[in-house]
């Protein structure tokens, strides 16, 4: 897997080491992310990735120095170090260097990993229903994009995947459906599109908005309930 990472203003190839054994990051899961997709030569509403990143690491309680301008436009640098139109991943990530629990604003660090990662096939997947549910925002940092949160969403592939299904349906603490184990959720009944509606226990996902508006665009009728 072709990857490159840029951290303290320079880039770096390959499996970068980045969180020191004191670090908060590394022991106290005080690390936010997020997921932004190239194909085909296009970036699909990556200034909203980057936001969300920087907003996400600002509800952890740390303090981002960098601008959305400045991720975007690290990001379509980190493209031209691959193949022209790869399937790639951006990840814009903030770690906290300091504090104990609490992380100390000022010792909020950037990285930028960018990685090839193929779509997968277009031929569907099979999901059950999973036992474990979304935590509610009384009960985790649910309005982030925060690597703590994803130990449950790994027990929930991994349970899954031992039922021989690909993915698992996620109920809210109150059991309305939320969200597949890693992607928002849709239905489509009688022509009508249904997606649930964003209560704070999953991401209202930025994809999620764009095939929303696609649909409707297209005199499609989709309900968030």
């Amino acid at each position: 897997m072709a990857s490159w990472t840029y951290i303290d203003g320079d880039w770096h190839e390959g499996n970068v080491p980045m969180m020191g054994s004191m670090s908060p990051s590394s022991w106290l899961a005080s690390v936010v992310f997020d997921g932004a997709r190239a194909f085909d030569g296009v970036t699909p509403d990556l200034d909203k990735h980057c936001e969300r990143a920087i907003t996400s690491a600002r509800k952890l309680g740390m303090d981002p120095k960098e601008s959305v301008d400045e991720l975007v436009g690290l990001s379509l640098e980190a493209l031209g170090r691959f193949d022209p139109g790869a399937p790639l991943y951006i990840r814009p990530m903030f770690m906290a260097e300091a504090g104990f629990l609490v992380p100390d604003p000022a010792g909020t660090r950037f990285a930028l990993v960018v990685f090839d990662l193929p779509f997968p096939d277009l031929t569907g997947f099979s999901a059950c229903l999973s036992s474990f549910r979304r935590p509610s925002p009384e009960t985790a940092i649910t309005e982030a994009k925060a690597s703590a949160l994803y130990p449950n969403v790994a027990r929930a592939l991994k349970e899954a995947q031992a039922k021989g299904f690909d993915t698992g349906i996620k109920l809210d603490l109150n059991g309305n459906v939320a969200e597949f184990a890693t992607a928002n959720l849709f239905m489509v009944k009688d022509g009508v599109v249904s997606t649930p509606v964003a209560n704070g226990t999953f991401l209202d996902g930025i994809t999620k908005h764009r095939v929303m508006g696609l649909l409707r665009d297209d005199g499609v009728e989709v309900q968030e309930r």
